[in-house]
């Protein structure tokens, strides 16, 4: 009879089990989810500055056009971005765009004298510290899932969590940074 109670708590033990590596699964895959919102909040956050950013910009004589088109393309892009690698070419070509845009300001002591001009470039430092941490949070979460997801025991119940891996955030391939290429 006392093999009765080491099946049951055999069973009751596999069930335990069952449940936290399925829970585990199911927090760090809300967790990834929540960074990745977390992204596209500040990405939002980001986009919406720019019109006002290139209004700013707009009320500057002889400024140019074609980084402004660069600017409001880029924050096109940002809004419809839907993939990760999508959002990811979105970002480099926003960060890119932005960075042009306040290098050719420099040349307006004019525009870079005003006050509002100098609020949105700092707003826009802030938010891109902000992103830099938000994409490295979503980064460690998905390293946290990934793992969960290769190794035992978690791994047996990835299909039952309905859980997959997921894709980490990453500059594409032509928006790499590299050094600069300075020439006298």
């Amino acid at each position: 009879m006392w093999w009765v109670f080491i099946v049951i708590a055999v069973i009751v033990i596999v069930v335990l089990v069952a449940i936290a590596q399925f829970n585990k699964l199911r927090r760090l895959d809300v967790s990834a989810e929540g960074a990745l919102g977390d992204i596209d909040t500040l990405l939002t956050k980001r986009a919406d500055l720019v019109p006002n950013l290139v209004e700013t910009v707009k009320g500057s004589r002889d400024f140019e056009a074609s980084t402004l088109e660069a600017v409001t393309e880029a924050r096109t892009r940002t809004t419809a971005a839907k993939s990760i690698d999508e959002k990811s070419a979105a970002d480099a070509a926003m960060t890119g765009a932005l960075g042009r845009l306040f290098a050719v300001a420099e040349s307006y002591p004019q525009l870079t004298t005003t006050a509002n001009f100098g609020q949105l470039q700092t707003q826009l430092a802030d938010l891109e510290s902000q992103l830099q941490f938000a994409r490295q949070y979503y980064n460690d979460s998905v390293v946290h899932l990934n793992t969960a997801l290769k190794t035992i025991p978690s791994m047996w119940f990835a299909g039952i969590a309905s859980v997959s891996q997921r894709e980490f955030y990453r500059e594409p391939d032509e928006g790499r940074r590299s050094a600069p290429n300075v020439q006298f």
